[in-house]
């Protein structure tokens, strides 16, 4: 599944962060819990209105968007 299918962007939801399938969930908490050491078996199991393809989702989406923003290194 790809994230475009996952994640949604509504402005009156979460200041209009990216979420995932409409939730007050978004990408960035995915990725905090990732961050302090969770694993997606443990997000899931705790959160569990979330699957693993939510959280493979969030790290696509995070992985697209720094190729998008990284700048081109000048040798």
């Amino acid at each position: 599944m790809s994230w475009r299918e996952i994640r949604t962007v509504e402005p009156d939801k979460r200041s209009g962060k990216p979420c995932i399938r409409g939730m007050r969930v978004t990408v960035s908490d995915v990725l905090d819990y990732l961050a302090s050491g969770m694993t997606p078996e443990e997000i899931v199991a705790e959160f569990t209105y979330l699957t693993l393809d939510d959280i493979r989702a969030s790290l696509s989406f995070a992985a697209q968007r720094e190729r998008r923003l990284a700048a081109p290194v000048e040798c």
